[in-house]
């Protein structure tokens, strides 16, 4: 829609969670939708009520039908501090769009939300509620309800938000090299996009191995990601999952897909491995049987975040999306610390806490240039921020100030 049109201005109600992930799933899903973030409010921080310039009611309706960090969105008539503030406001707005819902005959219906206070039902006036966000997915999809998970399965809240922030829709395909479980591949497949995933691990691929819940020791027959779609009406959409090296991907030129949607294991419950041996020993992959299972070894972290952007970089259509998570330490961290890539544009970095001294950035990227130049590779704006030069930099780091908490802890129980 051309954005010459008239706008209207609208109020969107944010969940409070997840403050940081607010402002690029609205801006993403806007841009998706054929509009734009317009807005005349400075900063939007903590507070849940946003004032928004939208060109049409389909673009609101299409946004709360995707946002997961929206609770509801209101056609805005008016706003003020105050009563008198509020009046002047609503006198100013257009009657020809008032005129349809003040007939003697017309009903209505009004949905009142407050923050950090409490209404009567005297007081309780305002707004014509449009469309509500979809929070209920948190719920339907929780991974206590998921037929098949793992210790790393991915929050279905968090799951949406990925999706929403690669601006996945229907008829996309969407690749998780790092598939574990498969958690991110069904967030995409409710949006109707087609799903594919790899792994380097054969027991979680094939759901194999001890179970992840309490009081199962073995997985079932039937415990796989493939069932876990089947769970949710969206097996239609399952391509295929793979045992597979993300460091040396085995794609024919050409592949292309439309989002590159995925979290990485960091080396904390999940190990991070890729192909090869210490001793370097070079075998003919034709001689081994179908059954083999290849040598593993340390997968270092920079050089796992490295791989991921060259590999998106090459297989992303132009404007995909890539996004992931990048684990920190927190009193190191620096924005030049995220991986660069000449074919990429950095669109959004935002911080979950894990714990005081550690945090996971989510990164989502948009190819802007064809990938022509081998010699086009991802890299930091400077080698002195090298994020992680050894497999358990990250990890040490994560249980170093563990340690010492519990140390604290313990000198604090004995005083």
């Amino acid at each position: 829609m051309a954005m010459s049109c008239p706008l209207n201005r609208y109020l969107l109600l944010m969940a409070q969670e997840h403050l940081e992930f607010r402002l690029p799933e609205i801006k993403s899903l806007l841009s998706l939708f054929g509009g734009q973030f317009i807005s005349s409010q400075e900063t939007y921080g903590k507070s849940p009520f946003w004032i928004l310039s939208i060109p049409s009611e389909d673009i609101a309706r299409n946004l709360m039908k995707r946002t997961v960090c929206a609770k509801s969105i209101f056609e805005l008539w008016g706003h003020g501090k105050s009563p008198e503030e509020l009046y002047s406001s609503l006198k100013n707005y257009p009657v020809e769009k008032m005129v349809p819902f003040l007939h003697s005959d017309s009903t209505y219906k009004i949905k009142i939300h407050t923050f950090n206070k409490t209404l009567t039902q005297e007081e309780k006036v305002k707004r014509i509620d449009i469309a509500d966000g979809q929070r209920e997915l948190i719920e339907s999809y929780s991974v206590k309800k998921r037929h098949f998970i793992g210790n790393t399965s991915m929050d279905a809240g968090l799951s949406f938000i990925m999706a929403n922030h690669g601006k996945v829709k229907e008829n996309d395909i969407v690749f998780d090299p790092f598939v574990g479980t498969g958690g991110l591949l069904i967030a995409s497949a409710h949006f109707g996009a087609y799903v594919y995933g790899t792994d380097i691990d054969y027991n979680t691929v094939h759901g194999l191995g001890k179970a992840s819940r309490k009081n199962q020791k073995w997985r079932g027959p039937d415990e796989n990601i493939r069932a876990n779609l089947r769970q949710y009406g969206l097996e239609k959409y399952y391509l295929d999952v793979l045992v597979s090296d993300a460091s040396k991907p085995s794609w024919r030129k050409g592949t292309y897909f439309d989002a590159i949607i995925t979290d990485p294991p960091y080396g904390i419950r999940e190990s991070t491995r890729k192909t090869g041996s210490q001793k370097e020993i070079p075998k003919g992959m034709e001689k081994c049987p179908e059954s083999h299972v290849p040598v593993s070894l340390s997968y270092h972290l920079s050089d796992m975040f490295f791989d991921l952007l060259n590999f998106a970089a090459e297989t992303l259509v132009l404007g995909g999306r890539l996004v992931y998570w990048l684990p920190v330490y927190t009193p190191e961290y620096t924005e030049e610390m995220v991986p660069w890539h000449p074919c990429l544009r950095l669109i959004s970095n935002c911080e979950q806490k894990l714990s005081s001294h550690t945090s996971r950035r989510l990164i989502t990227m948009e190819k802007v240039k064809e990938f022509e130049n081998r010699d086009e590779y991802s890299h930091l704006l400077s080698d002195h921020f090298l994020l992680y030069q050894g497999h358990n930099s990250f990890r040490e780091k994560y249980f170093s100030g563990v340690t010492k908490r519990i140390a604290k802890d313990e000198k604090s129980s004995q005083q």
